[in-house]
């Protein structure tokens, strides 16, 4: 990491409060974040239907045609609720950058200006990787993932019981929900990778030495976390190889910097 300067410890010192101050900014922020959820909440639940029918688009395209073109639910509060839970979660997601910048807003002050800018753009593709996942998701997997287990639908016929797609409400929705997370998450690797490069925790040599039990470890993780078909095990599995490699390009320019950064200060007179 690179030496605070002169100015930094300045205005690192000119920042510094009693404890009940910072505890009186934290219970702000958090009041802020907090407020913020619940409009985005209140929002998101007002168009939960139309959200839910952007999230129903692909099972709807699989089922075009056929008997068994809806979703059903078995309890008499179960749409209701899923109706909560995706208002919940749509409103998480819109209040994310709100939320982060409260976060950043209150550590801020106490990072030091070097360490300010090398922060800030983790921050900010924090969201964007995650949306790529999600979006991935929903345009790549998520159709192939709906044919492959509609494909397991058997007429029925002469001494034999039909095996009929009847999809409820709420487990789709949780079916939906946990992948964007996992692809939100898992496309996370880079942020990840690139501080732990940033803090001197990892090197490129070490990520490229690793190179082949990382490739291992994803397919496994992916098999774990993605619905049991080949498709949707290597639709993930391909992006998280390739974000590893695209991190440890990352962490190599941190290196270089690093390096020219302790060049520079190391070709400057000594008091």
């Amino acid at each position: 990491m690179t030496a605070p300067s002169p100015a930094d410890e300045e205005a690192i010192e000119a920042t510094k409060a009693p404890l009940l101050e910072h505890l009186v900014e934290l219970r702000k922020r958090l009041v802020i974040s907090l407020a913020a959820f619940a409009v985005c909440f209140i929002l998101c639940f007002a168009f939960s239907k139309y959200i839910y029918a952007f999230l129903t688009a692909p099972l709807a395209h699989a089922l075009a045609g056929q008997p068994n073109h809806h979703l059903i639910y078995t309890a008499l509060y179960e749409t209701f609720f899923t109706y909560v839970k995706l208002g919940m979660f749509a409103g998480l997601c819109l209040a994310f950058p709100i939320v982060a910048s409260q976060l950043w807003l209150f550590i801020a002050p106490g990072l030091y200006r070097h360490e300010r800018r090398a922060f800030l753009p983790f921050l900010v593709a924090t969201p964007v990787l995650f949306l790529i996942g999600a979006a991935f998701v929903y345009y790549v997997m998520l159709p192939f993932s709906i044919r492959f287990f509609v494909g397991y639908e058997t007429p029925g016929g002469h001494g034999t019981l039909g095996i009929e797609l009847q999809a409820k409400v709420s487990e789709y929705l949780d079916f939906v929900t946990t992948l964007i997370f996992a692809f939100g998450l898992c496309f996370q690797l880079p942020v990840l990778l690139s501080l732990l490069g940033r803090v001197g925790i990892v090197s490129g040599a070490q990520l490229r030495s690793v190179r082949r039990y990382a490739i291992v470890g994803i397919v496994a993780v992916c098999a774990v976390i993605t619905p049991p078909d080949p498709f949707s095990m290597m639709s993930l599995a391909v992006p998280l190889i390739v974000l590893y490699e695209i991190s440890i390009w990352c962490v190599r320019l941190i290196e270089k910097q690093r390096a020219r950064e302790d060049a520079a200060r190391a070709a400057q007179p000594a008091g």
